[in-house]
């Protein structure tokens, strides 16, 4: 695999152009070129493929998805070059999407994260509290991971059973057209749900830490790995829906 690069620093462009090429029958073969832009989170917009790789890396493309991308891996130490290659191969390799959520309409947009990341949010928080709950109850030789683990999962459940509320009955049908006007417009209650984003995205990233990404004990029993797999699982639901949210439906509102 080959990628061509502009040779200016990337950290001085807004756009970013890359050539993923690839060796079939002894030669090589242009499959794509992309333009990715500098931030993560339009990258993960434009390029729905992108967020595996973010994923990998541990790069926060929802609530810090205005971060250029060279910053940020500027910070984790990481190689720029061999992320781009990374993102480039993902994106070649890719079917596009069903659906364009940039272009798609709005209240689509609104559907599908009420229907997928809402029901999602309703059905699993209870399960997983109830789970941890019981795992804590028993589990006594890990109370040092445990109690902070279940003092910050619980306090997370109940901010965001507060903000699904908030969104299904004040900011989506104000943004459907069917709400009453609110003080200050859309504006006030979309910057009120992007700061409970943030405190969503601090508890998911004190989770990880107190989970050690996720990796259960030894002597972890069923429902202690699983307590740890459905929360694996709900952070990445969790980061998918912010953002749509924040990257996507918000912009495209408030433009």
């Amino acid at each position: 695999m080959v990628n061509h690069y502009n040779p200016q620093r990337l950290s001085d462009v807004a756009v970013t152009r890359v050539t993923y090429i690839r060796r079939r029958g002894g030669q090589n073969r242009i499959m794509t070129t992309v333009s990715l832009p500098e931030t993560v989170g339009e990258i993960a917009a434009q390029y729905p493929a992108s967020i595996r790789v973010f994923e990998k890396h541990g790069i926060d493309f929802c609530c810090g998805g205005k971060r250029p991308l060279s910053t940020i891996c500027q910070e984790k130490a990481a190689d720029l070059e061999a992320v781009l290659n990374e993102l480039t191969a993902e994106i070649a390799a890719t079917p596009a999407a069903d659906r364009d959520w940039q272009s798609a309409p709005i209240n689509d947009l609104v559907d599908h994260i009420l229907t997928t990341h809402h029901s999602y949010l309703k059905q699993q928080l209870p399960r997983i509290q109830a789970m941890l709950d019981k795992v804590a109850g028993k589990h006594t030789q890990h109370a040092d991971v445990l109690l902070p683990l279940q003092r910050v999962f619980t306090a997370m459940h109940e901010e965001l059973d507060s903000h699904l509320m908030k969104e299904e009955m004040i900011l989506f049908p104000a943004i459907r057209g069917a709400g009453a006007s609110h003080c200050g417009g859309i504006e006030n209650p979309i910057r009120v749900m992007l700061m409970e984003h943030d405190s969503a995205g601090e508890a998911l990233a004190e989770i990880r830490r107190l989970t050690n990404n996720f990796e259960p004990p030894e002597d972890a029993c069923n429902t202690y790995r699983g307590v740890w797999f459905e929360l694996g699982e709900l952070e990445g639901d969790l980061h998918r829906h912010i953002h749509l949210e924040n990257n996507i439906l918000f912009p495209r509102v408030l433009a």
